[in-house]
């Protein structure tokens, strides 16, 4: 039986041309690019032509302004804490939204022990947030906001340009985890005045352990760690060059797909929740509609656990995503459904299902085939439900 891998927001397999394209460059790339010699200079070479390949995806005029990290969660880690820690002589109040990835959350959550104040904003019901509400939270003592620029359990895409228009007219730094829309929807950090901007490899179809931060020219960050002063002396520590050099032919490959992928991607998305809502009872959409990822479609069924749907779906040979509290090894339901007003019985029967490069309209048929059976056969096994 084919596997049917509809998991891509967790993580997207590399590229073949990417795989095979790294393999060569293992052999041939050896140096360190802080040596001077022949071979430290064409590792070098491999990392800042991967630097503009990474500053044109995102549509960033000077390449200096990407450093490589080992993650987006260390870019998040680095863009907060760096800011917070450099700018608090000006204040110590941030803004962000009450459903950021948790790598945003719980670094803001850690500023809060050391006396920095945290706003968090409310959204509506399909993930939403409304741009006068960040207005309304600056204060005298605002130094950053940062809101995701698309979340990756419902699939929103939030006002981004909006609220940097507003942080640009206030004189504050505007960040913004892009992982989730990264390569899924055109990036342009000059038009959204974007300050700062997280990314990853793994979200690219690059290898993972790598992932970027946009920093623009004049924003002011302290480092979290300390070293030999590379990556401009904001991330200490020898290159990871062979990922670098994967995540900059993925940025590569991305940005001149993007727009037929993205086409092709948004049709199955359609047809998939169009199927699901036809052929599932008290079946519902997380997310805006329409205002949503191309790749993305993200649903809740009442009476049954999300944990059971993932495991009965694995076993038919589909491969998918839950926000349910299991998924996070917490007994808690997801923060980002809660966020919308669900109950938490409600909030614990979710399914993500994000499209990629290989699926096809076999692979979405096949979903559509074993979704319904496998819903229908838990909720018969739950004692809250009452067959109509």
């Amino acid at each position: 039986m084919e596997r049917v891998y509809l998991d891509h927001g967790a993580s997207m397999p590399v590229d073949k041309r990417i795989e095979e394209a790294i393999l060569k460059h293992m052999t041939e790339n050896f140096g360190n690019p802080f040596s001077l010699h022949k071979e430290g200079r064409a590792s070098k070479r491999s990392v800042e032509e991967a630097r503009e390949n990474v500053a044109k995806l995102i549509s960033a005029e000077d390449k200096a302004s990407v450093i490589f990290t080992a993650s987006a969660t260390e870019s998040n880690n680095l863009a907060i804490r760096g800011v917070a820690h450099r700018n608090k002589n000006k204040g110590n109040h941030i803004i962000t939204s009450a459903i950021e990835h948790m790598s945003v959350i719980n670094p803001l959550k850690d500023l809060q022990k050391e006396g920095f104040e945290v706003t968090f904003l409310p959204v509506d019901k399909d993930g939403l947030l409304d741009p006068e509400k960040v207005k309304e939270a600056i204060t005298d003592k605002t130094i950053l906001i940062s809101i995701m620029y698309a979340n990756g359990e419902i699939g929103t895409m939030e006002p981004v340009r909006e609220i940097g228009e507003i942080a640009k007219d206030k004189d504050i730094y505007f960040h913004s985890d892009c992982v989730a829309a990264e390569g899924q929807i055109p990036i342009d950090v000059e038009r959204d005045n974007i300050d700062l901007l997280s990314l990853s490899s793994n979200d690219l179809y690059g290898p993972k352990g790598v992932g970027g931060l946009y920093i623009k020219k004049g924003v002011k960050i302290q480092p979290i760690m300390y070293g030999g002063g590379q990556e401009r002396g904001l991330r200490s520590g020898t290159e990871n060059v062979y990922s670098i050099f994967g995540m900059g032919l993925a940025a590569k490959i991305t940005k001149d797909d993007m727009e037929k992928d993205s086409q092709r991607l948004k049709r199955l998305r359609d047809k998939l929740i169009q199927g699901v809502l036809d052929n599932i009872d008290e079946a519902y959409l997380t997310g805006h509609r329409t205002k949503r990822l191309p790749h993305h479609a993200s649903f809740r069924f009442d009476y049954i656990e999300g944990e059971s749907i993932i495991l009965n779906l694995d076993m038919e040979g589909i491969s998918a995503s839950t926000g349910s509290a299991c998924s996070s090894k917490t007994l808690e339901p997801s923060h980002v459904l809660i966020a919308l007003g669900l109950k938490h019985e409600q909030a614990h029967g979710s399914l993500v299902l994000t499209l990629g490069r290989q699926n096809t309209d076999d692979h979405v048929n096949r979903a559509l085939e074993v979704i319904p059976t496998t819903v229908q056969r838990l909720r018969e096994m739950s004692p809250l439900y009452k067959k109509k």
